[in-house]
């Protein structure tokens, strides 16, 4: 397995475990981020799915493609992060409720865009490809007559 494929796949995990957390510790990360309780069940779930979604499609895309959907998501993430710190400073009560809002839709959108990614890519993925059994022929036999 190559480094980007693990990486690839550790982003996805990520997210499962990060929803995971959300889901079982809504109510204390609720109280902790500023939102209700059911905002950080529903963002768990979405962050479950998403980063499920990612680690079953991720071995069946291009890693270029995986690749660029992983920056734009981070860079997302920093951005609404950056929001969110900014209004919590200016003494605003919404901080938490960007960033976990963020982190319900992004990785909808990220898992949507893998998915239909998929069905219209026809190349198979770059990373671990190796020729299969059928794939090696023996050498023609000779059928010169010396």
């Amino acid at each position: 397995m190559s480094r980007m494929l693990a990486g690839a796949i550790g982003d996805g995990v990520f997210k499962v475990v990060l929803g995971a957390a959300f889901a079982v510790g809504g109510t204390w990360l609720g109280d902790v981020f500023g939102v209700p309780t059911w905002l950080m069940v529903l963002s768990g779930a979405a962050l479950l799915i998403g980063g499920g979604i990612e680690v079953v499609y991720v071995r069946r895309r291009p890693m270029a493609t995986c690749l660029r959907l992983m920056i734009a998501y981070d860079i997302g993430w920093v951005v609404a992060s950056a929001v969110a710190l900014v209004v919590a400073w200016q003494g605003g009560t919404a901080g938490g409720e960007i960033g976990v809002a963020y982190l319900t839709v992004a990785p909808l959108a990220l898992a949507a865009l893998l998915v239909g990614a998929a069905a219209t890519d026809v190349r198979p993925p770059a990373t671990d490809a190796q020729p299969s059994a059928t794939d090696v022929r023996p050498p023609a036999p000779d059928t010169s007559t010396a």
